[in-house]
């Protein structure tokens, strides 16, 4: 039995980079960065190919453009999959915003009240004195509209909802 030691350890770190630029590719699409998945997806896929190809082919290359059409549509179906989702799916996320207790802040939630987003406002205590925590679920849609009327009035993250029932949430305007 003949063993290929160099073409065994290949295999193996090909799998390992095959592996972790999936894995990196999907908390990408989880986080809404669909190009730069379906990029990562075009590499991926195409070492995947070349060492199945090597393994499967008894070390004979694969073809260039069979390789470059089965990637390019292995990197769009990851695109359009997440375009899908995002369009089609009612998702939901929660924006929380932690802000100063001052004026600016007050307009801030006035102003998302106006626009028909439900806010819940929480008084904490950060490092410099009395916070307000704003929270407001709303679809993924509308996160680009609340962002605009936060602005740069605090410190901002979204998370991902997967479940609500009850609330205020906006509603399209005609």
């Amino acid at each position: 039995m003949n063993i290929d030691i160099v073409g065994l350890l290949m295999i193996f770190g090909a799998r390992i980079l095959d592996v972790s630029c999936g894995t990196f590719r999907i908390l990408l699409l989880v986080r809404g960065r669909r190009f730069i998945a379906a990029c990562i997806g075009f590499f991926e896929v195409m070492l995947y190919m070349v060492i199945l190809g090597y393994v499967i082919g008894g070390g004979k290359p694969l073809e260039i453009p069979q390789l470059i059409a089965y990637c390019g549509g292995y990197a769009m179906g990851n695109f359009l999959g997440a375009f899908l989702e995002e369009r089609l799916l009612n998702t939901f996320v929660l924006l929380e915003v932690i802000s100063e207790r001052n004026e600016k802040t007050f307009d801030m939630i006035r102003t998302l009240r106006e626009e028909g987003f439900g806010t819940t406002v929480l008084t904490g205590e950060g490092r410099t004195g009395v916070r307000y925590v704003i929270k407001v679920i709303c679809g993924r849609k509308d996160i680009q509209t609340a962002t605009r009327i936060i602005g740069d009035k605090g410190f901002v993250f979204v998370s991902d909802v997967k479940g609500v029932w009850g609330g205020h949430f906006r509603m399209k305007r005609k």
